[in-house]
């Protein structure tokens, strides 16, 4: 956990945040001709149709830039805190 912890803390927040941006809202067509692949991916998950292995690959890189920033927003408010 401290390595997490420590890796995080090199991960600046305006980098995060703009790669949340752009893997979460890609591909950039409007959003009624299609829906991003990220909200594509989590509805198949919920379906339980999110079976194949380029999918959960797909769900991964366009996640993590997301769960990243809350770890690191988590993370901030805990130090700020003191606990």
């Amino acid at each position: 956990m401290k390595l997490f912890n420590k890796l995080l803390d090199l991960l600046p927040m305006h980098t995060l945040i703009v790669m949340t941006i752009f893997l979460g809202l890609a591909p950039y067509i409007p959003f009624f001709v299609e829906s991003p692949h990220l909200f594509a991916k989590l509805e198949m998950l919920g379906n339980g149709t999110l079976g194949k292995p380029v999918d959960i690959f797909d769900l991964l890189m366009h996640a993590t830039p997301a769960v990243l920033l809350i770890a690191k927003v988590i993370r901030n408010r805990r130090l700020k805190n003191g606990s």
